[in-house]
């Protein structure tokens, strides 16, 4: 499975607004929510819970905030992007910028697992990275998705 049969164009916020973990989640929370058929908060909520385990800002800019969730039917993938940084507890104490939310089914470890080393397979590619950072046209950032999803 491919991010881009998960991720759609409408799933893309170039210009995410708040500058810290609770706002970017509820960011990405609100544009998931009708892909998930589920509330926002309910998605919200579930991101929260997996970040007091541990935070899912990895360093060196990126985030994949995640979870699985009950009654989900399919995964759900949505990137947002922080132009100037927002403070995300990451590993390396600075701002994170990319952040792909992925949200799957309860019980799909192995299809959980597969997609987040896919997310971070792609996002160690150092040119695709600044591409998502200085891109904010939509058809843009989703052709240069496609184009590294073809990679793998």
């Amino acid at each position: 499975m491919k991010i881009t049969d998960i991720l759609k164009k409408d799933m893309i916020l170039s210009n995410l607004q708040a500058s810290e973990k609770q706002g970017i989640l509820q960011e990405l929370a609100i544009v998931s929510a009708p892909a998930a058929s589920l509330s926002a908060d309910e998605i919200f909520n579930v991101l929260m819970d997996r970040e007091r385990i541990g935070s899912t800002g990895l360093g060196g800019g990126i985030g994949i905030p995640h979870g699985k969730i009950k009654g989900l039917q399919n995964p759900v993938i949505c990137l947002g992007l922080s132009r100037q940084g927002a403070d995300f507890e990451s590993m390396d104490g600075l701002p994170t910028h990319i952040f792909f939310l992925l949200l799957t089914p309860e019980n799909s470890t192995g299809l959980n697992l597969k997609l987040l080393a896919q997310i971070s397979r792609m996002l160690k590619n150092g040119p695709f990275k600044e591409i998502l950072l200085n891109t904010s046209d939509l058809d843009q950032l989703y052709a240069a998705i496609q184009r590294e999803d073809e990679e793998f």
